[in-house]
């Protein structure tokens, strides 16, 4: 009975852990992390993510990438607890109610704040009137609470979680820090010798600019939305699996290893916004069609 007492830990540390996550995003994002409160010259940024000169990899560039890879990370914690929590037969409303809180620091206030980061930090992101920006970032912090108290008051202890009516706050979150990790990958592409790929470079950069503050409000509406979601992570490792999700990780992993870093706003932009459009062609396209040709 003791051992067990001592088990029941294990979800409340994994959920404890996201929230640390979405705390060292915001602060890292924030240039307070304990890399700049130290001593700045000491490289332990660096030594963590290489010793390249190049601007990808210099010091001024590696705080918003630190803080999208927190994001991450707290979305493992999260994708972790639940099941630690079923598999030591702990799930409890206390749980429940500590995940959703922890959800809305690392999946609500970090991508918010870290967006905001992201466009004050380079000028020519500058399009957009700074109070815009941050009732962008506002709404999406919002609707991450919204999509959170909605999921806990719909949501039954004995729901089978095959899918999601609204995007996922950790799928939402994962479009926005994609971004910074894929702005790292072009800086890397910037400093190569080839001017087309240089130039290539140089304008996806300008263009994640422009448009990440509206994606972020996209994601925020799709995730207050009623648009079906399919639950990846179950698909993937419980249960049995199409053909299509079998072509769709091959071409996953196989987009991963040709652009790296690049990919990961692909994949996770397929994710926010191929249900929407697959809706609205069923529900408009579609049903016109039909019309139509009954007429």
């Amino acid at each position: 009975m003791k051992k067990r007492k001592l088990i029941a830990v294990l979800p409340t540390l994994l959920t404890l852990g996201n929230a640390a996550c979405g705390f060292g995003a915001i602060t890292y994002a924030a240039k307070v992390g304990p890399e700049y409160m130290g001593h700045m010259a000491s490289g332990g940024l660096t030594r963590m993510l290489g010793s390249s000169p190049g601007i990808y990899n210099s010091f001024e560039n590696q705080h918003l990438f630190i803080a999208a890879v927190l994001i991450f990370v707290a979305m493992l914690f999260d994708a972790l607890d639940g099941s630690a929590a079923r598999w030591t037969n702990q799930t409890s409303e206390f749980g429940a109610q500590l995940d959703s809180l922890c959800d809305a620091i690392s999946f609500g206030i970090a991508p918010a704040f870290l967006m905001l980061q992201m466009i004050q930090f380079k000028h020519e992101y500058h399009l957009y009137h700074p109070r815009l920006l941050w009732v962008i970032a506002l709404l999406f912090a919002v609707c991450t609470i919204l999509r959170l108290a909605r999921f806990n008051v719909e949501t039954e202890e004995d729901d089978a979680h095959e899918g999601f009516s609204g995007l996922p706050s950790p799928a939402a979150a994962g479009v926005v820090a994609s971004f910074p990790i894929a702005i790292r990958g072009l800086y890397k592409m910037a400093e190569t010798e080839n001017g087309s790929i240089q130039s290539l470079s140089e304008w996806l950069i300008s263009a994640i600019g422009w448009s990440l503050p509206v994606i972020t409000l996209t994601v925020a509406f799709l995730m207050v939305s009623r648009v079906h979601y399919p639950h990846v992570f179950n698909q993937l490792f419980t249960g049995q699996r199409s053909r299509r999700h079998v072509i769709q990780l091959v071409f996953s992993l196989a987009l991963i290893f040709l652009v790296q870093e690049l990919a990961v706003p692909v994949l996770f932009c397929y994710f926010a916004f191929s249900s929407p459009i697959r809706a609205f062609w069923e529900e408009v396209i579609a049903g016109r069609l039909y019309k139509s040709r009954k007429i």
